[in-house]
């Protein structure tokens, strides 16, 4: 059974030579000595658009490396890969990075997202040979929305009913998925008991009245005892994502005997966590993936 993993970053802002600093201008990734970087690589399109990702590889040493899929949040109506930076923790352990965008609402509403989603998936598959990517180490992960949409590639596994865009690939299967705040239950999101949005029923456009849809692109009803394992963070004081909807997830993963960590940052909003609590985010994350053989030793 093969295997994939996703990734997720943050936004540092960088000064404009001769300017003032311009706190929307993202810094570039900085990758270790002997990187390479692919940007602007076109995974999957249509008749009036195309979908990018950014590569960050590590030297080819002769032995695939394992790979992070990235996927940005935002409530599935803005956010650029752009954004996204803090990749350092993957770079050390010797993975390889794929930073993706993905169609946002207007553009597109749900399914396109999810579609997306799994075609960043299923291209680093295709692709793994020149890449020089272990199929069996992939790591998905994303943030908010990104990390709604890391759950979905991950989850769904061989379930290709949002596949139409990217076929042709069985056996599909991640080796972790790394959750952050991320939206578990659509239909809850936008209309249930702990918080209502309106980027949910956005999204799904003209299926916002349509609860057996939001289910279908919610990732807590994908849960078997066949899901990858799964790293959850999600802080307890979220103002945005119910911190309930990670509770949730993480209890049915547990009933199913998938495994799983669950890491709560006390007093936590939406992300934008204190310095120290992103440093034990990550090393909690580095010990998740290390537990699993992940990393090339």
């Amino acid at each position: 059974m093969k295997h994939v993993i996703m990734a997720i970053g943050i936004a540092i802002a960088f000064p404009v030579a001769a300017q003032q600093p311009d706190s929307t201008v993202p810094k570039p990734v900085e990758t270790p000595a002997g990187f390479t970087r692919q940007i602007d690589v076109v995974y999957t399109g249509g008749k009036d658009w195309r979908q990018k990702l950014d590569l960050y590889l590590p030297p080819n040493t002769g032995k695939p490396t394992p790979i992070v899929i990235n996927i940005h949040g935002g409530g599935w109506n803005h956010g650029t890969k752009e954004s996204q930076t803090g990749f350092n923790t993957f770079f050390k352990m010797g993975f390889a990075v794929a930073n993706i965008e993905y169609r946002l609402t207007p553009q597109a509403t749900a399914p396109a997202a999810v579609e997306d989603a799994r075609c960043a998936l299923i291209y680093v598959i295709k692709n793994a040979k020149a890449l020089n990517v272990d199929v069996n180490k992939i790591v998905v992960m994303g943030g908010s929305a990104g990390g709604h949409l890391a759950l979905m590639a991950g989850l769904m596994a061989n379930d290709h009913r949002f596949d139409g865009n990217c076929t042709g690939v069985e056996n599909i299967k991640v080796a972790a998925i790394i959750d952050k705040y991320g939206i578990t239950d659509v239909w809850d999101w936008g209309y249930g008991k702990n918080v209502t949005s309106k980027s949910a029923g956005r999204w799904l456009g003209n299926k916002a009245n349509d609860a057996a849809f939001a289910r279908s692109v919610s990732p807590v009803n994908y849960i078997s005892r066949n899901n990858p394992p799964v790293f959850i963070v999600h802080g307890d004081a979220d103002p945005t994502v119910p911190y309930e909807q990670s509770v949730e997830l993480h209890k049915k993963l547990k009933d199913a005997g998938v495994i799983t960590e669950f890491m709560t940052i006390e007093g936590g909003k939406h992300g934008g966590f204190p310095k120290e609590k992103n440093s034990e985010l990550n090393n909690a994350i580095a010990e998740f993936l290390k537990k699993l053989n992940i990393p090339n030793q």
